[in-house]
Protein backbone atom coordinates (compact mmCIF):
# COMPACT_ATOMS: atom_id res chain seq x y z
CA UNK A 1 0.00 0.00 0.00
CA UNK A 2 0.96 3.67 -0.87
CA UNK A 3 2.03 6.06 1.72
CA UNK A 4 -1.21 8.58 0.73
CA UNK A 5 -3.11 5.64 0.83
CA UNK A 6 -1.95 5.19 4.88
CA UNK A 7 -2.09 8.67 4.89
CA UNK A 8 -5.77 8.67 4.37
CA UNK A 9 -6.56 5.78 6.56
CA UNK A 10 -5.26 7.64 9.20
CA UNK A 11 -7.31 10.98 8.94
CA UNK A 12 -11.01 9.42 10.35
CA UNK A 13 -9.42 7.95 13.34
CA UNK A 14 -6.88 10.82 14.16
CA UNK A 15 -10.33 13.56 14.16
CA UNK A 16 -12.38 10.73 16.04
CA UNK A 17 -9.22 10.98 18.79
CA UNK A 18 -9.50 14.79 18.51
CA UNK A 19 -13.09 14.79 19.53
CA UNK A 20 -13.24 12.22 22.23
CA UNK A 21 -9.92 14.57 23.71
CA UNK A 22 -11.96 18.01 22.93
CA UNK A 23 -15.10 16.90 24.79
CA UNK A 24 -13.48 15.07 27.77
CA UNK A 25 -11.18 18.46 28.33
CA UNK A 26 -14.63 20.67 27.92
CA UNK A 27 -16.44 18.04 30.34
CA UNK A 28 -14.06 18.52 33.06
CA UNK A 29 -13.67 22.67 32.51
CA UNK A 30 -17.93 22.61 32.59
CA UNK A 31 -17.79 21.16 36.34
CA UNK A 32 -15.42 24.38 37.54
CA UNK A 33 -17.47 26.65 35.74
CA UNK A 34 -19.86 28.91 37.82
CA UNK A 35 -22.81 30.12 36.05
CA UNK A 36 -25.28 28.80 33.43
CA UNK A 37 -25.15 25.36 32.32
CA UNK A 38 -22.96 25.16 29.25
CA UNK A 39 -23.56 23.31 26.54
CA UNK A 40 -22.40 19.44 26.54
CA UNK A 41 -21.07 19.42 23.71
CA UNK A 42 -18.88 22.69 21.97
CA UNK A 43 -18.26 23.84 18.72
CA UNK A 44 -15.09 21.85 18.07
CA UNK A 45 -16.10 18.55 18.85
CA UNK A 46 -18.85 18.81 16.21
CA UNK A 47 -16.06 19.53 13.92
CA UNK A 48 -14.14 16.89 14.92
CA UNK A 49 -17.02 14.85 14.61
CA UNK A 50 -18.18 16.15 11.26
CA UNK A 51 -14.46 15.91 9.81
CA UNK A 52 -14.45 12.46 11.17
CA UNK A 53 -17.08 11.36 9.26
CA UNK A 54 -16.24 13.10 5.91
CA UNK A 55 -12.79 11.29 5.98
CA UNK A 56 -14.85 7.76 6.28
CA UNK A 57 -14.65 7.37 2.63
CA UNK A 58 -11.06 5.42 3.09
CA UNK A 59 -12.22 2.99 5.43
CA UNK A 60 -15.43 2.09 3.60
CA UNK A 61 -13.74 1.41 0.32
CA UNK A 62 -11.33 -0.57 2.70
CA UNK A 63 -14.43 -2.33 4.44
CA UNK A 64 -16.12 -3.33 1.03
CA UNK A 65 -13.41 -5.18 -0.30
Amino acid sequence: MRPAAWLSLAAAPTFTVMAAVTAALDARAAVTVCGPAPAPVSGMVVMYVLMSAFHLGPWLQRASR
